[in-house]
């Protein structure tokens, strides 16, 4: 625009009662805040549009209690109301009048049951490749996926979890072909119509990342790195090098085209997405923790860890969570040497200690996963009580996802995340009879209409199911 344009811009501008804009100025000595450069990312862009269902002022009495946090009640009484534990305590208990009250006599109350580790609605049933979700592997380094744009909420497994093991929230992870595999997603297992009807409020995004055979078999068969093993490691450090200067930019304000997975990398850096490492050998956890300290970033948890036994001492010295199964190992040459009594050995070593599934048949019965770990650690000799170990499934996946202080224990003011059990939570017998959501009863296994059905599932034959 040249001199006698603009100031016929301004003579109109007068004229209308408007003033021109300003033109700012770029002070090399100030530069803006980061929100205002170019790289600015929007906030929220998928936020949660999860509402709990209506629920009513409810309380169990008489049954046994495991808090989840490590204590136990014998003939407590948990009393819900508006969504929250309203109280806990023992059989004295004050309960409110023209509630509905359960007997809960010679039954177990404990948490939900939260799975840190799960592929459902990624990998959701039928498996069939049209379905097949979690793994995007065209590069070793895909941090820019989001887990939750694959997420199908239709899955059947989502009710199955939550009718069969008492599952009511869960981590959605993107597979574990790419060194970086994208972002993980947290969902309360309810039924809704999209992905974000099921998005836990507030929850962190989790950073998914591979280390070991998968990748390196994936990449090395396309005859590319990484192949081997240096090569994970090698592309590992070249990518955080190159988030470290996109973080540094970013945070001092400076312009930069937005890269969705440098935008991911760099929250990790900064401890707001938090990193969730697939890794079973104890050695490659030791490389990946050193890796961390070279680049400033924090381990939340190693997922399957089947050599966590090993380096249990470095796993509490540095506040990592183990995520293991409970007998799973052998079937590949990294899980060779994993042993039933991995996670009592971590638990006793003062590490924190989680089981998860990985799969969607192991996720309904998580409690039995725990339960044979549990007796492999007292069958050599160490003995945690039943009221302990129940932490395996919910307070201590609660911390390693971020919401330690919305749920995972029943904890007066957290969410009414609940499961009445019919027996002993560990017993191979034992499966839910009721489950909460939120103070919600979702699940009674005495009331067939209370049985959660996918719209995917209606006319058609089920494994088993009743519809």
């Amino acid at each position: 625009m040249n001199a006698r344009s603009k100031l016929l811009l301004g003579l109109a501008l007068v004229a209308t009662g408007m003033t021109a804009p300003a033109v700012a100025k770029k002070e090399k000595d100030q530069p803006a805040p980061a929100s205002q450069g170019s790289s600015a990312e929007p906030d929220n862009p998928y936020p949660s549009t999860y509402k709990p269902y209506p629920g009513v002022a409810t309380a169990i009495r008489g049954a046994t209690i495991f808090d989840g946090e490590g204590g136990r009640i014998d003939k407590g009484v948990v009393f819900l109301s508006g969504g929250k534990i309203t109280s806990i305590g023992g059989p004295d208990t004050p309960i409110p009048a023209d509630i509905a009250v359960f007997d809960g006599t010679g039954k177990f109350v404990t948490p939900g049951v939260i799975d840190i580790h799960s592929h459902l609605g990624v990998y959701p049933s039928p498996a069939v490749d049209a379905h097949s979700d979690g793994n995007e592997m065209t590069s070793p380094v895909t941090p820019h996926v989001w887990a939750e744009h694959s997420v199908w909420p239709q899955d059947p497994g989502f009710s199955r979890a939550l009718a069969n093991g008492g599952v009511t929230t869960l981590q959605i992870l993107p597979g574990s072909g790419n060194l970086f595999g994208g972002r993980s997603v947290i969902l309360k297992n309810v039924q809704a119509r999209t992905m974000q009807g099921m998005k836990f409020p507030g929850a962190p995004y989790g950073l998914k990342m591979a280390c070991g055979e998968n990748p390196k078999r994936v990449y090395g068969a396309k005859g590319r790195e990484p192949s081997t093993r240096m090569g994970n490691m090698a592309v590992d450090r070249q990518t955080w090098i190159k988030a470290r200067e996109y973080q540094k930019k970013r945070a001092a304000g400076k312009d930069q085209t937005r890269d969705l997975g440098m935008e991911t990398l760099a929250d990790a850096l900064e401890g707001k997405i938090l990193v969730q490492n697939h890794c079973y050998r104890a050695d490659e956890m030791a490389n990946v923790i050193d890796m961390s300290k070279e680049f400033g970033y924090k381990v939340t948890a190693f997922h399957h860890a089947v050599e966590a036994y090993k380096i249990a001492d470095l796993l509490r010295e540095n506040g990592i969570c183990a995520a293991m199964w409970g007998d799973w190992y052998g079937f590949k040459m990294e899980a060779y040497d994993g042993i039933k009594e991995n996670v009592p050995l971590v638990h006793q070593a003062g590490a924190c200690a989680i089981v998860h599934s990985d799969d969607e048949n192991g996720i309904q019965r998580l409690n039995q996963e725990a339960a044979k770990a549990l007796g492999a650690g007292r069958r050599m000799g160490i003995n945690i009580p039943d009221e302990i170990a129940w932490t395996w499934l919910a307070i201590n996946p609660a911390k390693a996802m971020g919401i330690a202080d919305q749920t995972g224990s029943l904890k007066v003011g957290k969410m009414a995340d609940v499961v009445l059990w019919n027996g002993n939570p560990f017993s191979t017998y034992t499966r839910p009879e009721k489950v909460w959501v939120d103070g919600a009863l979702l699940y009674d296994a005495n009331d067939p209409k209370r049985r959660p059905v996918t719209d995917f599932e209606l006319g058609q034959i089920g494994a088993g199911d009743v519809k």
